[in-house]
């Protein structure tokens, strides 16, 4: 097809059926203004009444960051975050009007993670920038509401210095430079402007990986067959089924009498016919099992999938309303439906590494492990609600301690700039099944985003990253208050390691001296904190000699063993919460000895996250004291980790 008898076909419907231009294409195509991709508004038939001329309106940018994140979920989220607190320009581009993806508004799924370890199904909660996320909706968001969720994420984003965002913008294809990508082509559908941005980083993290898919990075979709990486709970044979794609609503109880009629469009559903593990346990909550999949291009499935998923969704409230098998409905009514589907799978990205089932479940140790998860193996039926005599999920393992996730998983083995963070990342259909949760997905956006912003400050690639530097990446993750399982801190920049001693006004537990030990929570059994009898308590720091310094970091404690994230109930209290942890560390300050006298440093009255960070004008001291007054809600203080800086302002 010639070019003028493309714009004239309409890009829209190009696009809709994925005839993309390719790389190859876009490098030799005039890319002035009107003359883009899908820009072309050369014919446009405008007339001003402003001030009664013909125009044309100018509908294409080119614009340049250091770092572009395609994919607003809370892996892009946390890492166009990560890169913009490196210092690094950084542009976020979500296609859609919220943030979030499958957390959003619009869907609705929670933010899970390594929410339930065995025995005792006892959380080890993630930390760094998707705990700071979790805290900052506590605070400004204690009714819960997913709509004021929106805008807490975007709050979390439009507020850091040197990021930016694009929402309603698809990044549709890129352009090249042998195995570079050079420019991502994006089309922002509310202001009908095609952007091309180049960057010298680009990290995938929109789930589908479009972007990656166009620059030629390999990937698979599928499931592989056992005997490929020797995967206990993988198929025999190779098949081409994904997990499916999920609607979800909630009810609400009206007090009274409330009738359902159902739509047009509503398939019905008999939940005796259905395998005994598809359970209805509220009414106030949706049902991850009316999920649809596909064995073959789950993308291009879309429409019907969606088309599906509406029928199914009020088939089964139907069911649970008028079905009369369940008591206590009559007053429940559709308070919210959702239209978007949530997806659990499509491309997964060839990396240096593929992380697979034995990883997970051998616990391998990974030199370049830079984030962790532990949800359960939990590989939904293929055929979702559509295959009602098998379980809705196989479930098949469940941890009794997290596992690692390495970085060579994190980019891709054939592009030379290019990273991904969520469920598109390297690995097989059963590692992922456990992977894919949120929280797991955040704490790899906070690792790629991270390495990304070092690429540009060293001049290389990814894999340069873990060939060179990975050392300093992780320390990077731990300073900004990841968790590395059995990779302690041993940064040899931090003055608090020279210290003489460090001691306290008072211990109730563990000991002052576990504020040096390179470990941020307590794990596995072992103490790694200090906690105080009583408040106010003070922990000093004493050098042998006169230290310089700009910066100390102080984490305190948010009790990582209890679930902070939204839920429409919290029926379990040993493991969930609504309220902010009562933990958290509220009011402190620092100071120095400077020559014999106590300085003020700093002071917090309304702390809000659990890594606390203080920087100052550079100071040559013996001692520095930190005085805590209040937490939100406990009598004493437990402190995990204290880090101190020459040099390094902390972002």
């Amino acid at each position: 097809m010639k070019r003028r008898d493309f714009l004239k076909s309409g890009a829209k419907g190009s696009l809709a059926s994925g005839l993309l231009l390719t790389g190859a294409n876009l490098e030799a195509k005039d890319k002035s203004p009107g003359h883009g991709l899908v820009s072309n508004r050369s014919k446009d038939n405008w007339q001003q009444l402003s001030n009664g001329e013909k125009g044309t309106p100018e509908r294409f940018k080119n614009i340049n960051y250091k770092v572009v994140v395609i994919g607003g979920g809370m892996a892009g989220i946390c890492a166009a975050v990560a890169s913009a607190r490196e210092g690094v320009k950084t542009l976020l581009v979500q296609d859609r009007s919220v943030l979030g993806g499958n957390a959003s508004s619009e869907i609705r799924v929670l933010v899970n993670g390594v929410n339930h370890l065995q025995p005792d199904w006892i959380p080890e909660r993630e930390t760094g920038l998707i705990e700071e996320i979790l805290l900052h909706n506590r605070f400004l968001n204690p009714q819960e509401s997913f709509s004021v969720w929106d805008h807490v994420l975007y709050d979390f984003v439009i507020r850091e210095t040197h990021l930016d965002l694009l929402l309603n913008t698809q990044a549709i294809n890129v352009e090249m430079k042998g195995s570079t990508i050079k420019k991502a082509i994006c089309w922002q559908t509310s202001t009908e402007t095609e952007f091309h941005i180049s960057a010298e980083q680009f990290i995938d993290c929109s789930g589908d990986g479009l972007l990656a898919a166009t620059a030629g990075a390999e990937y698979r979709t599928g499931r592989e067959a056992g005997s490929e990486f020797n995967e206990k709970y993988a198929p025999k044979e190779a098949d081409g089924w994904q997990m499916g794609a999920s609607l979800l609503i909630a009810g609400k109880d009206m007090g009274k009498p409330t009738p359902y009629t159902p739509p047009s469009f509503a398939i019905p559903f008999d939940l005796k016919k259905s395998h005994p593990k598809r359970k209805v346990r509220s009414f106030n909550e949706g049902y991850w099992w009316v999920e649809v999949g596909s064995q073959n291009d789950i993308i291009a499935d879309q429409n019907e999938i969606q088309e599906k998923l509406m029928g199914y969704v009020h088939g089964v409230w139907d069911y649970i309303k008028n079905s009369g098998e369940y008591e206590g409905t009559e007053n429940y009514a559709l308070e919210w439906i959702g239209s978007v589907p949530g997806r659990r799978e499509s491309r997964r990205f060839m990396g240096d590494h593929i992380l697979s089932e034995r990883d997970l479940v051998d616990h391998h140790h990974f030199d370049d492990a830079v984030a962790y998860g532990g949800w359960s193996l939990d590989e939904h039926n293929p055929g979702g609600i559509e295959n009602l005599e098998e379980p809705p999920s196989y479930f098949h393992y469940h941890f009794k301690k997290i596992y690692q996730i390495p970085f060579r998983s994190l980019y891709s083995k054939n592009i030379d700039n290019l990273l991904f963070s969520g469920r598109n990342i390297s690995q097989t259909h059963i590692a992922l099944s456990s992977t894919r949760v949120m929280a797991t997905c955040a704490l790899m956006g906070q690792a790629t985003g991270t390495a990304a912003a070092m690429c540009v400050n060293h001049k290389t690639n990814p894999r340069g990253i873990y060939k060179k530097h990975i050392k300093t990446l992780q320390e990077k993750l731990l300073i900004n208050d990841a968790f590395i399982p059995d990779h302690p801190s041993v940064d040899t920049n931090d003055k608090v390691k020279e210290a003489l001693q460090i001691t306290a006004s008072s211990t109730k537990s563990g000991n002052a001296s576990l504020l040096n030990d390179g470990w941020s929570r307590d794990f596995n059994g072992k103490e790694h904190h200090w906690a105080s009898t009583s408040l106010p308590a003070t922990v000093n720091i004493d050098w042998e000699a006169p230290v310089d310094l700009s910066s100390v970091i102080v984490k305190c404690d948010t009790n990582v063993k209890m679930n902070i994230m939204m839920r429409n109930n919290y029926n379990n209290k040993k493991i969930y919460t609504d309220k902010v942890p009562p933990e958290l560390l509220k009011s402190l300050s620092l100071q120095a000895k400077i020559e014999g006298k106590w300085v003020d440093l700093g002071s917090l009255d309304n702390n809000q996250t659990r890594r606390i960070k203080f920087n100052f004008d550079q100071i040559k001291t013996t001692s520095i004291r930190i005085k805590m007054n209040e937490t939100y809600g406990l009598d004493y203080v437990k402190l995990f980790e204290v880090k101190a800086f020459e040099n390094t302002i902390i972002t």
